[in-house]
């Protein structure tokens, strides 16, 4: 009951209650929010790392570096320090200090990219807000929402792509780099690196100094108005889209409406931003940014590509060398070191060098104008295709490139033909490799003697090899000017081979400057004219040309004169290293050759003479030089203040020169000398070849080369030219000898004391150091190992002078014990009043000549005129007088005098019918046949008159008379008094003549001799 009666509780209790449960209540729900929370940030925490984890943690040394490292772009000059063009490169960078970038662009860039820059720690998180408030929104003002910092990591440090990864790295990046770099470095960085777009020249400039000067032609950033800063400042969100010009460099308008745009947006954030003043955004607004734009220009690589291309090689090859002192030009040329080549080109092309060439801008131009020009070369072949060119001009004084000539078009061909490509020399090899050698040596002076007759080399393919000139013909005894002067084979093969030697040779070729002869050409026995194993280049070929002019001093070609770093130091300065390699009498005995070269008709490079407009004014000399079927052409020609070296051909070498082609070398030569002299002529000052001390003009033995003696001069065999004094001869010709002689097949030969006289020749002969009678059994004997195909006739090999040739050996024919038959063909003609006799060779092996005899009015036979060799032409002229009666024969001797029966006689003037021969009884028209193995005499003999004409016809002999023709006899008075009128091999004949009247008769002949007469058919009048 008392229980019953306890109070009830009161309000304040159930208010306590309340606000215990709510407190359990929302501490419960705090510590689920901190366990969520937790739990979310551990994930996203987890999900960041993630996404950073294989990114490293770079160092302050690497930040700094990789900020700091730019691509920068480097250039290559003329001579005359005026621009050839900008590196190779995708990007166009010129580096600016922060010190150096003026109020407005800073202020146009931050603007529109990041107003807080100054403010934050690498992101900006306002910044982040409102970008994305504008995206959202779609505002027309767009900010990034990145800072310039995360810009610049992203750009040095990361990939382009938008990816969750990519941001998040970006902004890890970021806070790093706002701790170890300065806002300034940051800034300065970013306007180096960001791209702006192409350039006026279509080269993608990258950095606010390159955008200046590519986009407005502006080097100076101070030259930068509000306008042009506004709109370089806002390129870099959008270059591609932006970009003003083509990457050919030609205006784009599209890019140009949106740029400017573009340019709108960053002056109205400017003026939000307190930037610039209403007045300054009135004014830029509008300034007209198109009137201020550069014009498009071509890029360098476009107008001149062959040089920047080797202006790049040569400057790579010379930073390598720069690098590693014994590195050569031939190693770094090696396949093997391309790669190490293009790392040097590669790094070139990013450092921002400055090349300086020796390249005269005018000369270069021209020669490009000349070998781009189609009417000077032979029309484009489908089967060959292009006709190149390559020239290279030097001042070899120096050794400096002025120009050159590296092909037609490099879009057909991107090959330099002048400095890359190696072709056979030809003959222009003769002059560095023989003659030049060998006058130093004292071995040789111009009127020194050498023998072009043949020569049988050892061929490892067909056994042997006998070279042969270019016109198949051989000269015999000629001296070195006139061996060099008609480019003739034999003498430069022998001087190479026998009196240089090889290895001598190629010592001073390469001291010349060729790099390009090979471990194989130490055999090369045709090396000399043009048989290398990859030939030579027109750089090289033309620089060792040029120690001729320049008095004996060798200095290496060279077409880069310096190069510079970003800052201008001077990194590699070419030094003159001038070598003596000959000496000064040298050059001008080579100089001199080389003049009669172009001066002589009879030279290989006369056709200079016509080409080339200023000869005779500007004193010149020069080679010529040519392959097998002209698959290359060369001329090397000099002054004595230039030196220029050209090359024709087909890019393959099988492909031959067309006739004209085949002059080419010549003729652009000639060209391009005619413009130098027109276009810079203080260039060309030096009016005459230098002529040192120590030469003297000497006459000597054109036999020997030595001092004439008496035999000598009684030859008349003399010569005179330029000697250096040391090298005179002292020794007197001892090569002549008078002696009798016979000839065989054209050598001359000791001959058979039983061999009469008159078959005999004697006068002054010259001792070769190679009798031709010992050369011509050499021949034969490497012939018989040749295949049939490669064999010439002996005749072939004999050289112009064998007649003059002292013999060695007896005369190769054996009597056979049997007198000669007579020669056989005798022939005689009236030839405007002279009577020509021929005849063919007798059957007889051992025969020597042959004896001619006349008989007058039916005289006694006596001998006439001199005997005729065997081999000779087979023809002997006489005179006679229509008053007389002539009868003539032949006979043959053998090699120890036994005389062969007449030949068949033969008859002029008032002759009587056939005059009775030696050992003949002869007889009258219609006696019996004669014994012996004559033909019978014709029958049948009809004749048929008609007003014009009378036409004889006869029965032919029989077969077994083996008749070769006939002979036809007339008598107009039929008083017995014939003259022979015609012989045929047919059984008819035509006399034509207007009433003709009087007596015929025949006879036949074969090769025993002549029949007796056929009867007599007369021929009444009308």
């Amino acid at each position: 009951m008392q229980e019953e009666r306890q109070p009830a509780p009161t309000e304040r209790s159930k208010w306590r209650t309340f606000g215990i449960v709510t407190f359990i209540t929302v501490k419960w729900m705090v510590y689920f929010g901190i366990f969520i929370g937790l739990l979310a940030g551990g994930a996203v925490t987890g999900y960041v790392a993630a996404l950073v984890k294989n990114e490293e943690v770079r160092p302050r040394t690497v930040i700094e570096e990789r900020v700091g490292e730019n691509s920068l772009t480097g250039y290559v000059y003329f001579n005359d320090d005026s621009l050839v063009g900008q590196l190779r490169t995708d990007e166009d960078r010129l580096i600016v200090e922060y010190e150096d970038l003026p109020q407005q662009v800073i202020d146009a860039l931050l603007a529109v990219e990041d107003n807080n820059f100054f403010e934050h720690y690498g992101v900006d998180i306002n910044g982040l807000g409102r970008a994305v408030k504008q995206k959202l929104l779609n505002e027309e003002t767009q900010t990034g929402g990145s800072t310039l910092t995360q810009q610049l990591a992203r750009r040095v440090f990361l990939s382009l792509d938008k990816t969750d990864s990519r941001k998040i790295k970006e902004i890890f990046l970021s806070l790093r780099m706002e701790r170890y770099l300065t806002k300034p470095e940051i800034l300065a960085a970013y306007l180096n690196k960001m791209p702006f777009g192409n350039g006026s020249s279509g080269y993608q400039v990258f950095g606010i100094k390159a955008a200046a000067k590519g986009i407005f032609n502006i080097t100076d950033l101070n030259k930068l108005n509000i306008a042009q800063s506004a709109y370089l400042a806002g390129l870099p969100q959008r270059p591609s889209a932006y970009t003003a010009y083509t990457g050919k460099g030609q205006y784009n308008e599209e890019g140009i409406e949106l740029a400017i745009d573009r340019q709108q947006i960053v002056l109205r954030r400017m003026l939000e931003t307190g930037r610039i003043t209403q007045q300054q955004y009135d004014e830029a607004l509008a300034f007209d940014i198109r009137k201020t734009l550069a014009a498009p220009s071509e890029k360098a690589y476009t107008t001149y590509p062959y040089l920047m291309l080797e202006a790049e090689r040569q400057a790579a090859e010379i930073m390598l060398m720069q690098k590693d002192p014994d590195l050569t030009k031939e190693e770094l040329r090696k396949k093997e070191n391309a790669p190490m080549i293009e790392e040097a080109r590669e790094h070139l092309l990013r450092g921002g060098y400055k090349v300086y060439t020796t390249i005269d801008k005018d000369i270069y131009k021209f020669m490009r104008e000349i070998g781009s020009n189609e009417e000077n070369f032979t029309p484009y072949s489908e089967e060959k295709g292009l006709e190149q060119i390559a020239a290279v001009m030097l001042d070899h004084k120096t050794g400096a490139i002025l120009g050159m000539l590296e092909g037609r078009d490099f879009y057909e061909e991107q090959l330099n033909y002048a400095t890359q490509m190696t072709r056979q020399p030809g003959s222009t090899m003769k002059t560095i490799a023989a003659y030049l050698p060998a006058i130093e040596q004292g071995i040789i002076q111009p009127a020194s003697i050498i023998d072009d007759s043949p020569i049988v080399m050892k061929d490892y393919q067909k056994g042997f090899h006998i070279p042969m000139n270019v016109d198949k013909k051989f000269s015999g005894l000629v001296t070195a000017r006139e061996a060099l002067n008609k480019s003739m084979n034999i003498p430069a093969l022998k001087i190479f081979n026998d009196k240089l030697k090889i290895e001598n040779a190629w010592a001073f070729v390469k001291k010349l400057g060729i790099t390009t002869l090979q471990p194989e050409d130490d055999g090369a026995q045709t090396g000399v004219i043009g048989g290398l194993s990859i030939g030579v280049s027109v750089e090289e070929l033309t620089n060792a040309y040029g120690s001729i002019p320049n008095n004996g001093i060798y200095n290496d070609s060279y077409m880069i004169e310096k190069i510079t770093d970003a800052e201008g130091k001077i990194i590699y300065e070419h030094k003159l290293q001038p070598e003596r390699v000959f000496s000064e009498q040298s050059a001008f005995l080579m100089t001199d050759m080389l003049k009669t070269v172009i001066s002589s008709p009879s030279g290989s490079g006369y056709g200079i003479t016509s080409q080339f407009k200023h000869y005779g004014d500007i004193p010149i000399a020069g080679k010529t030089g040519s392959t097998q079927s002209y698959g290359d052409v060369w001329f090397m020609g000099f002054s004595p203040d230039v030196t220029l070296g050209v090359w024709a051909g087909y890019e393959e070498q099988v492909n031959s020169l067309s006739t004209e082609g085949k002059k080419r070398a010549r003729a652009i030569w000639a060209k391009i000398m005619d413009r130098l002299v027109e276009t810079k002529p203080e260039l060309l000052v030096t009016d005459r070849f230098n002529k040192p001390d120590g030469l003297v003009k000497a006459t000597v033995s054109s036999a020997s080369g030595l001092l004439p003696s008496q035999l000598t001069k009684e030859a008349g065999m003399l010569v005179t030219d330029w000697f250096n004094r040391k090298y005179v001869p002292k020794a007197v010709d001892d090569s002549l000898v008078k002696m009798a002689y016979i000839t065989y097949e054209g050598v001359n030969y000791v001959p058979n004391p039983a061999t009469p006289l008159d078959m005999l020749k004697e006068q002054i002969v010259v001792k070769r150091k190679k009798p031709l009678d010992a050369l011509m059994d050499e021949i034969k004997a490497a012939q018989a190992k040749l295949p049939a195909k490669s064999r010439r006739p002996m005749s072939a090999y004999l050289p112009k002078d064998a007649a003059n040739d002292a013999p060695s050996k007896p005369d190769p024919r054996v009597d056979d014990g049997a007198a000669p038959p007579p020669p056989s063909n005798v022939r005689l003609k009236d030839a405007n009043g002279a009577l020509i006799l021929t005849f063919t060779d007798s059957a007889a092996k051992d025969v020597v000549g042959y004896r001619v005899y006349k008989s007058v009015d039916a005289g006694a036979y006596t001998k006439e005129g001199e005997s005729i060799p065997a081999g000779n032409e087979y023809k002997a002229k006489f005179y006679a007088s229509n008053a007389h009666s002539y009868s003539y024969y032949v006979t043959a001797v053998d090699v120890v005098g036994k005389e062969s029966q007449p030949s068949l006689m033969v008859q002029y003037g008032n002759a009587p019918v056939i005059p009775e021969l030696p050992g003949d009884g002869g007889g009258d028209p219609g006696t019996e046949q004669p014994a012996g193995n004559v033909p019978a005499a014709p029958e049948g003999l009809q004749a048929d008159k008609n007003e014009v004409s009378v036409k004889l016809s006869w029965t032919p002999n029989s077969v077994s008379d083996q008749v070769t023709q006939y002979h036809i006899y007339y008598s107009p008075d039929n008083n017995g008094q014939y003259s022979i009128i015609g012989s045929t091999s047919e059984s008819q004949f035509e006399y034509i003549g207007v009433f003709v009247t009087g007596a015929f008769y025949i006879t036949s002949e074969n090769a025993s001799g002549q029949s007796a007469a056929s009867q007599v058919v007369i021929v009444g009048g009308q």
